[in-house]
C-alpha cells in the first residue's frame, strides 16, 4: 500500500466542471489516495431523535444535564462533538428539546444540528472555512424554487437565529450551509449502526461518475473529537498519472433512468458519463425489459440521456416509452423496499417471489434483479432455517448463481476493490467448498477435480481478503475482512489435509 502521509492527487479547473481531481503518479489497485479529518459531522436530514454524542437510538427519556437535548448518558454529554457546539448553543439560549410520541419518527427538531455544526466550525477554523468549504456548490439559486427552501427557511433559519439567538449567522449563510451539506455530505455509519452525514472537503472535489474509480471508507472510533470519522480514500482500479478520479454520487445498482433523475433533483446536474449514454449500460443491460411480444427481444432506450424518448423492443416493433419503464422501475422498486428490513426465512422467501414475479419482464441482469440477489446471495446461509448447515446442494448452487451473476455485473458497475465485490467473492467461496466435499464423498468427482474445486474456493475468499484488506477495523466489512483473512490463512495452510480429508 501507499505512504499514509502523503497525499496522491492534484486539483485542477475547467470552466465546463469546476474543480476536479486527478492522481499525481501511476497508482495500483488498493493504493491510498489520501485521507482527511472531517469539517463537521452530525444526524441526516429526516433523522429520528438519537443521542447526539454516540448516535444511538433513544431507549429512554435521558437528557444533556446541561442543555436537555437526548444524549445517552453522562459520557455521551460530554462527548465534544455534543458538548463543544448544540450543548453550548441551546443552553446559552435556553433552547430545551420538546418530548416527541413516536422515537423512531423523523424529528424536525434535529433538522438543525449538523447545520449548526457546521456554522460554529466556520468560526473555529476561518481559514479552512474559505480555503475549503466556501468554494463548495451549494446551488442556491435553484434551491430556491423547490419545496425544501421553506423547510428549511422554518425549521433551520428562523429557528437558529431566533429561539436558538445565532442571529450572528445571516438568513444567506444558513442556507449556504444547508446547500453545501444537501449536496456534498457523505454518509458515514455510526458504531450504533444509523446513518449520520459528514463533510469532507477533498472527497467532495471529486467528479462524479456512474462507474467510480475509488472506493472511500470512514472510520468511527466512537471519540466524538476531531479525529473521528476520518476518511481513507483509495484507487478501486489501477489509474494511470494524471487519470481523473471519480466517485459516484448516486447508488451505483439503479438503472440509468432513476439514477438521473435522482442527480438531478439532489445535485442539480444531468449525468452524461459512458454508463448513463450506453443504451446497454455498459452492456450490463442494467436498465433493460424483456420484450412480452417476441422470444429473443430485449426493449431498450433509443437514447439513454432523454429521459422522456422512446424505447423500441430489439428483435420485434414493440415501443413503449420512458414515462412507462420508470412507472414500472418505480413499482419494482416499491416491492423492493417494502422488504428491506426483512432477514428472516420471510425475507428469503418475499425476495425470491418477487424475483420470479419479474423475471419474465426484466433483463436477467436488469438493476432491479442485481439489487435482489445482493440480498438473497447474503441472507442465504445467514437468515434462520437457511444457514449453511441447513442448505441443500439445490440451494447451495443457488447461492453460487446469485453469487457469481452478481459478479458479472459488479466487475462492470463496480470495478476492482469494491466493497460489494470483497463481500460477494466471501459470500461464494463457502457454498463452493461444501459443494466440491458433498459432490466428492457421493462419487460425482474425482480427488483431482476436487482439489481444482478446493483451489478455486480459497482463491474466492483471498480475493475478498486482497479487497477488504483497507477497510477499516471498526467497520462491518473490516471485521468480515478479519474473518476472510483467519479463514483463508488457514485453509491455504491446510489445504493438502483439506483435500485428503474430504
Amino acid at each position: 500500500m501507499s505512504d499514509a502521509n502523503k497525499n496522491r492527487f492534484i486539483v485542477r479547473r475547467n470552466d465546463e466542471v469546476g474543480r476536479f481531481a486527478v492522481v499525481s503518479e501511476d497508482l495500483k489497485a488498493g493504493d491510498l489516495i489520501f485521507t482527511e479529518k472531517p469539517f463537521a459531522y452530525g444526524p441526516k436530514s429526516d433523522s429520528p431523535p438519537l443521542c447526539l454524542g454516540c448516535y444511538n437510538a433513544l431507549e429512554g427519556t435521558s437528557l444533556c444535564s446541561k442543555c436537555g437535548w437526548p444524549v445517552c448518558c453522562t459520557e455521551c454529554e460530554n462527548i465534544p462533538c455534543h458538548k463543544e457546539n448544540e450543548c453550548e448553543v441551546f443552553s446559552k439560549a435556553g433552547v430545551k428539546f420538546q418530548p416527541v410520541e413516536d422515537a423512531s419518527a423523523v424529528c424536525l427538531q434535529y433538522e438543525c444540528i449538523t447545520p449548526l455544526r457546521v456554522l460554529l466550525a466556520k468560526e473555529r477554523n476561518p481559514e479552512r472555512w474559505e480555503k475549503e468549504i466556501a468554494p463548495m456548490e451549494a446551488h442556491l439559486k435553484e434551491r430556491k424554487d423547490k419545496p425544501l427552501w421553506n423547510f428549511n427557511q422554518v425549521n433551520i433559519v428562523e429557528y437558529l437565529r431566533g429561539p436558538c439567538k445565532c442571529d450572528r449567522f445571516s438568513e444567506e449563510l444558513i442556507h449556504t450551509v444547508c446547500g453545501i451539506l444537501d449536496i456534498n455530505a457523505f454518509e458515514a455509519r455510526a458504531p450504533s449502526g444509523y446513518l449520520i452525514r459528514s463533510l469532507y472537503p477533498n472527497l467532495a472535489i471529486l467528479s462524479h461518475n456512474c462507474v467510480s474509480n475509488i472506493v472511500h471508507s470512514i472510520e468511527c472510533t466512537g471519540t466524538g473529537d476531531k479525529d473521528d470519522y476520518n476518511v481513507s480514500v483509495r484507487a478501486a482500479v489501477d489509474i494511470a498519472k494524471d487519470g481523473e478520479i471519480f466517485s459516484s454520487y448516486t447508488y451505483s445498482l439503479w438503472p440509468t433512468l432513476v439514477r438521473r433523475e435522482f442527480l438531478r433533483e439532489s445535485k442539480y446536474f444531468d449525468c452524461k458519463c459512458d454508463r448513463c449514454s450506453d443504451k446497454t449500460e455498459l452492456g450490463t443491460h442494467m436498465s433493460s425489459l424483456k420484450c412480452n411480444r417476441c422470444d429473443n427481444g430485449v426493449i431498450l432506450s433509443t437514447d439513454p440521456l432523454d429521459d422522456k424518448c422512446e424505447w423500441k423492443c430489439t428483435h420485434c416493433d414493440f415501443s413503449t416509452n420512458a414515462v412507462a419503464v420508470k412507472k414500472v422501475f418505480a413499482t419494482i422498486q416499491a416491492e423492493i423496499e417494502a422488504v428491506e428490513m426483512m432477514s428472516d426465512s420471510e425475507g428469503v422467501e418475499a425476495r425470491e417471489t418477487i424475483f420470479r414475479k419479474y423475471r419474465s419482464v426484466l433483463h436477467p441482469k436488469n438493476a432491479y434483479m442485481t439489487i435482489l440477489r445482493v440480498a438473497l446471495s447474503q441472507l442465504y446461509g445467514k437468515a434462520e432455517g437457511y444457514t449453511m448447515e441447513d442448505l441443500p446442494d439445490l440451494i447451495l448452487e443457488r447461492k453460487v448463481e446469485l453469487c457469481q451473476q452478481l459478479l458479472d455485473v459488479l466487475d462492470v458497475v463496480e470495478p476492482g476493490y469494491s466493497r460489494i465485490r470483497g463481500i460477494t467473492f466471501y459470500e461464494l467461496h463457502s457454498p463452493l467448498l461444501i459443494l466440491a466435499r458433498n459432490q466428492y464423498s457421493a462419487d460425482l468427482i474425482d480427488k483431482e477435480q476436487l482439489r481444482r474445486k478446493l483451489k478455486e474456493a480459497v482463491d474466492y475468499l483471498g480475493e475478498s481478503v486482497k479487497i477488504l484488506k483497507g477497510e477499516p477495523s471498526t467497520t462491518l466489512e473490516g471485521q468480515l475482512y478479519q474473518v476472510a483473512k483467519q479463514g483463508h490463512d488457514q485453509l491455504t495452510a491446510n489445504f493438502d489435509l483439506l483435500v485428503e480429508t474430504a
